[in-house]
């Protein structure tokens, strides 16, 4: 094995025991010689928590989300609406936003296309991609980032089309995750964990009170993990958070908050499908073939992917005498990967069985990917909310507008370019040895780059009739530019790049509508439309000239609207949330064969069609006992139009029928917690159309259904200091977590593996 490969049986990393050896000590001391005076207190008592909205009733259950677009109280809310809290996160000491979002159903990860891997947080929700509508705080967070939650207060998933709330995309909603901020009430705390596969990650959260109406926090976090069940695959990287308030407790309020995050990975492109259950190849020996070692790594030595993020908020927050609340807040944000990838193909023509009846001597196909993305935003946003009235009526308003500036660049790299092709040696099926000397991609002179610049207003109003009836109602107006330079690779014998300059404008009108009925104070139900616009190049500001891309600008925006009938009820006494809804999605205008038989011609005259009901339970059932439930039914259908992937009557991609997550704790005795729970995912469909053999279909056909179970359990060793054991896949599930739309290359799922953290607070 290479010195130079990360491996996941390695020691632990210097500079993530470094910090936890800076913080712990200095935390952990002063809290033991303290026990005895603060016996009473109790650990779960987590003090440095900011007050997002309104009240909370337990741990688990938020009664409102951060956005001041949203009027009313989530239960009075006619969207179904999840909100993670970060006692959830810290209980299952997720590290994540994937991780989060485990925690409601309803969602999928992607691993990319045939042989390329997807950058970044990849995943579908209710059926759509979703990984162009992440927000920070409420302002949009492109980029291939896989985001960490140790700044996290809480994250939000809004689901259903929601364009009046955030503008462009949200075609089946948004994820939003609140940063962390000062407050009046101090407290500090920190983490150290071991991983059982190698590895250490540590936090701290330092909230320091610096004068009557100010204070000071502090977030940061380093870790080098590798992750469990696949060789050489490791997950580096530190992040720090600072954030100073003034004003606190007084009529205006003034925030200023920065975070940064570095990773450092060793990147993973898979394994092959061969051997999996239906695993079909038109080679016979192939077909028949046993599975690879799930833990091989095809990769090389050389690969890496070095993400940067950084961003700076300010926001200020006044309240008027009339009642009023002004709320500005302008950030500057930018964030860049570059990585370095080794691919492989696993298709039919990926696998060579040199000698069909000896295994040891197959290859398989290596490519080495290379992406160097900048996303760069600039943005104002203004709200104002009021209450007034009109008669006997009264109304809550949020009225307010945007700004912005967003733009991403995008250079490609090939490992034939310029004239010259290097070879990239194929793998050993069996046996992979990631030190062969690979050739690195180079600059191929093509690249992308556009921007959007985005004037939006928006209106929301909650009329409260009388007592027992509300309608809400929401406008907003987007005015977008979006230009796109496309440089194209030059030939010989300069090689100079052809650049097209693209730009497509126009004005986005999104709305939603509500009727809510409330037969008691603690419940309601309702009915709601929304709808969302996606116009060309909306997801990445990249406009195409291709006649088979929705990208192209002489396309109409991609329309999505849903309908959603639903109840919700806040019981014993408001700590524990149910809530029951069923939603119907439709899609228009989307890209379709123009003649199934002609693969050049294409229309806007597509249409998709997805409903299901979703279930939700979250709250303190008593004292001590904790929950955070959900399930999800999805029935996916093209109901106009035929693409490659897609024909009339056939489901939608990657969406499974039901899914569905459940956690939960029980303090056993003051000082002891145990938890757990479980996740299930139904048949994600990679070839949909009924007309196709799927025994005979290349690859896998899907991924099959799976639980996955986690437990967790913590111990109080004083009233400052804790020690807590989450067990991951519980019960060794052997399963499929991602699928490429080849069905030739999986990420398996992670094996049975543990954390071990020391929870310190002071």
């Amino acid at each position: 094995m290479s010195a130079s490969i990360r491996s996941r049986k390695h020691p632990v990393n210097p500079y993530a025991i470094a910090l936890a050896a800076i913080a712990l000590p200095s935390i952990a001391l002063p809290a033991l010689a303290d026990a005895a005076a603060d016996a009473g207190a109790d650990l779960n008592d987590r003090g440095t928590e900011v007050t997002v909205k309104g009240e909370r009733h337990g741990p688990y259950k938020a009664d409102h989300t951060s956005s001041p677009k949203k009027t009313q109280a989530l239960i009075d809310t006619p969207q179904t609406v999840a909100v993670i809290s970060k006692e959830v996160l810290q209980d299952q000491n997720a590290t994540t936003l994937i991780d989060a979002l485990r925690n409601t159903p309803g969602i999928t990860m992607q691993l990319g296309e045939n042989g390329n891997t997807s950058a970044g947080d990849t995943f579908q929700l209710r059926g759509f991609s979703a990984q162009s509508s992440v927000f920070l705080d409420g302002v949009r967070d492109l980029g291939a980032v896989s985001r960490d939650v140790f700044n996290v207060e809480q994250v939000e998933v809004a689901k259903g089309p929601a364009g009046a709330d955030i503008g462009r995309g949200a075609s089946s909603g948004y994820i939003n995750l609140v940063s962390k901020l000062p407050t009046l009430k101090g407290g500090h705390s920190a983490t150290a964990s071991v991983y059982s596969q190698g590895g250490a990650r540590a936090t701290a959260d330092v909230n320091f009170r610096t004068g009557e109406t100010s204070a000071f926090r502090l977030n940061i976090m380093a870790q080098d993990i590798d992750v469990a069940g696949r060789d050489h695959v490791n997950n580096t990287g530190y992040g720090i958070a600072p954030s100073f308030a003034i004003g606190l407790g007084t009529d205006t309020r003034f925030y200023v908050f920065a975070q940064a995050l570095h990773q450092d990975n060793l990147p993973d492109g898979g394994i092959s499908a061969i051997g999996y259950d239906g695993y079909f190849n038109s080679v016979p020996a192939l077909s028949a073939g046993k599975r690879v070692n799930r833990e091989n790594f095809y990769g090389s030595a050389d690969d890496y992917e070095k993400v940067d993020a950084a961003m700076l908020t300010g926001k200020v927050e006044h309240n008027f005498a009339g009642g009023a609340v002004l709320t500005n807040t302008s950030r500057y944000g930018q964030n860049s990967m570059n990585r370095v990838l080794t691919g492989i193909s696993a298709g039919s023509s990926g696998i060579d069985a040199i000698n069909p009846a000896d295994p040891s001597t197959w290859t398989m196909t290596r490519n080495r990917q290379r992406v160097d993305q900048d996303n760069k935003i600039l943005i104002n946003t203004t709200n104002v909310s009021l209450t007034t009235h009109t008669g006997t009526w009264e109304h809550d308003l949020a009225i307010g507008a945007e700004v912005s500036y967003e733009s991403q660049f995008n250079r490609t790299y090939s490992t034939s370019a310029m004239g010259v092709t290097d070879i990239v040696p194929p793998s050993n099926l069996y046996t992979p040895n990631s030190d062969t000397a690979l050739p690195m991609p180079r600059a191929t002179g093509a690249y992308t780059d556009g921007n959007t610049v985005t004037v939006a207003a928006y209106a929301f109003d909650t009329i409260k009739l009388d007592e027992k009836w509300l309608l809400n109602a929401g406008l907003r107006l987007d005015n977008y530019a979006t230009e796109t330079d496309v440089a194209k690779a030059g030939t010989a014998p300069a090689y100079t790049p052809t650049v097209d300059h693209l730009k497509a404008s126009g004005t986005l009108a999104s709305w939603n509508l509500g009727v809510v009925y409330k037969p008691r104070h603690n419940g309601s139900l309702y009915i709601a439309y929304g709808n969302s616009l996606t116009p060309p190049g909306g997801n990445n500001f990249v406009l195409s000239a291709s006649a088979s891309s929705t990208s192209n600008s002489a396309f109409d925006p991609v329309e999505v609207g849903n309908l959603e009938v639903g109840t919700k009820w806040d019981l014993m006494s408001k700590k524990v949330s149910l809530t029951a809804a069923w939603y119907q999605t439709i899609a228009k205008n989307e890209l379709t064969l123009a003649d199934p038989l002609n693969p050049t011609s294409f229309l806007q005259v597509g249409e998709r069609k997805v409903d299901g009901i979703e279930l939700g339970l979250v709250g303190q059932i008593t004292p001590g006992w904790q929950i955070s439930a959900g399930v999800q039914t999805l029935h996916t259908e093209i109901t106009g139009g035929t693409t490659g992937n897609n024909s009339e009557g056939a489901a939608a991609r990657w969406s499974p029928k039901l899914t569905g997550t459940v956690w939960t704790t029980y303090k056993v005795t003051p000082k002891f917690t145990i938890g757990g729970g479980a996740s299930y995912t139904g048949d994600q469909l990679r070839v949909v159309d009924p007309s196709v053999n799927l025994a005979q279909s290349p690859g896998l056909a899907k991924i099959p259904e799976y639980w996955v179970a986690n437990a967790m359990a913590s111990y109080d060793i004083t009233s400052r200091v804790a020690l807590q054991l989450n067990i991951y896949n519980l019960f060794d599930e052997d399963y499929i977590a991602t699928l490429n739309n080849g069905g030739s290359r999986l990420t398996p799922g992670a094996p049975l593996s543990g954390t071990l953290t020391l929870n310190v607070r002071f």
